[in-house]
């Protein structure tokens, strides 16, 4: 079959199926203004729980000079190639040395993208002869960076250290018969819960296996710990994770990422990892505005605080009204329902039209049918007050779901 004829038959495959009404409000929507609580949605202004800008630092009045100021100085095309042959600056170089200090690693190593710098990290890392361990909710970019990996990896149910020690029993086995070695691969928070990867616990197993522990900590970068250094702070095993991936796209509120480790191994990234040898160099806006997110992110504890206080009064709040949000340890906080599709469309619909209450859905066929997870974001820029309205609508948008109130067909967003 050609491919574009295959490609028109799949309907856009297994989330595109709904692109007809789905495009523009529940899938691609378009959220307008300034970056905040309060922004524009269609036209009406909602309060916005669906954005990881954690510290608030998006429109802070120090970082959006820096970032024009950047622009004005050096523009978007600075530096021009790929920094092995010509887009290498004594900005990227310090910026390097700064983050590795901050995160408590002898060398860091700039990254164009998060989702591509995990990528790329998992694929210079390994050869045909390692083995990998991984937790079975680790991040899309850990899913697509294992695929191109050819050797063999086991997987362990999410967080149960039990059985991976299991899979690091037989992973040591079969990397020992090929001469290779075994990577563990986990996050510091994971994304979707919320939950913490047991980053002590697995560092604690190096007594008895030989492996190394890559840790990708995007959410916990800036939100957790004493210093916001990462979730590896927070555990107090800073020296026991080797490889650490960070992005800029959360806490940053920027774009690119960093990896930190040994500077042998960052040396070792810098001249084989192959996004970056034949990618264009991080722009100078970026790597300027970098610098002044992560001085505030250094200097302003307050930030952090203000973050804990509205996380912990929005999750007090939702647990002493009865819902169900996991065991979320972060500020991530997933909120699950029971229904089906349509009553989640009707549900998330209703929060936005009657409420104007805006946060993200993952519903069926990203989680099982008969599942509704409608995912809250707290930031330091949002008040108590918000927490307030926020638990009121969900509490009566809960009552006409048990009610059966959304058991209707989805409702046509095409005109809105």
């Amino acid at each position: 079959m050609n491919i574009l004829n295959r490609i028109e038959k799949n309907s856009g495959g297994p989330i595109g199926q709904y692109m007809k009404f789905a495009h523009g409000y529940f899938a691609f929507p378009k959220l307008e203004g300034e970056i905040g609580p309060r922004m524009k949605f269609r036209g009406k202004e909602v309060l916005n729980w669906s954005l990881n800008n954690y510290l608030g630092l998006a429109n802070h009045p120090e970082v959006r000079k820096a970032d024009a100021e950047g622009a004005a100085q050096f523009g978007m095309a600075a530096p021009m190639g790929a920094r092995m042959m010509s887009g290498q600056t004594k900005y990227h170089e310090e910026l390097e040395r700064q983050l590795a200090a901050f995160v408590g690693k002898e060398d860091a190593f700039l990254l164009n993208f998060g989702y591509q710098g995990m990528i790329s990290i998992i694929d210079c890392l390994l050869s045909r002869r390692d083995v990998v361990v991984y937790d079975s909710e680790a991040h899309a970019c850990i899913i697509d960076g294992l695929r191109m990996h050819v050797g063999k990896r086991f997987v362990f149910p999410h967080n149960d250290m039990a059985q991976l020690r299991v899979e690091l029993a037989r992973a040591s086995e079969l990397a020992k018969e090929q001469n290779g070695g075994v990577l563990v691969i986990t996050e510091g928070v994971f994304g979707m819960k919320g939950d913490l990867g047991k980053l002590d616990e697995i560092v604690a197993m190096k007594k008895d296996f030989d492996f190394c522990l890559l840790v990708d900590d995007a959410h916990g970068f800036g939100t957790m710990g004493e210093n916001g250094r990462g979730t590896a702070e927070h555990f107090g095993c800073v020296d026991g994770v080797d490889v650490l991936f960070n992005t800029f796209a959360k806490s940053m509120a920027g774009i690119g990422a960093f990896v930190a480790s040994h500077k042998y191994v960052v040396d070792y990234f810098r001249y084989n990892m192959r996004s970056q040898q034949f990618a264009k160099s991080l722009p100078m806006p970026m790597v300027m505005g970098a610098f002044k997110r992560l001085e505030l992110i250094k200097t302003h504890p307050e930030f952090r605080q203000k973050l804990w206080t509205i996380t912990r009064a929005l999750q007090k709040g939702f647990r002493e009204e009865g819902f169900d949000i996991g065991g979320t340890l972060s500020p991530v906080t997933p909120v699950y329902m029971k229904g089906g599709v349509d009553e989640a469309t009707n549900l998330v619909y209703d929060l936005r039209e009657n409420y104007n209450l805006f946060c993200s859905v993952v519903t069926y066929p990203v989680i099982p049918k008969g599942e509704i997870i409608l995912r809250i974001i707290p930031t330091a820029a949002h008040t108590l007050e918000d927490v307030d309205y926020t638990l009121k609508c969900f509490k009566e948008c809960r009552t006409k779901l048990l009610a059966g109130e959304y058991q209707k067909p989805m409702p046509s967003v095409a005109d809105k």
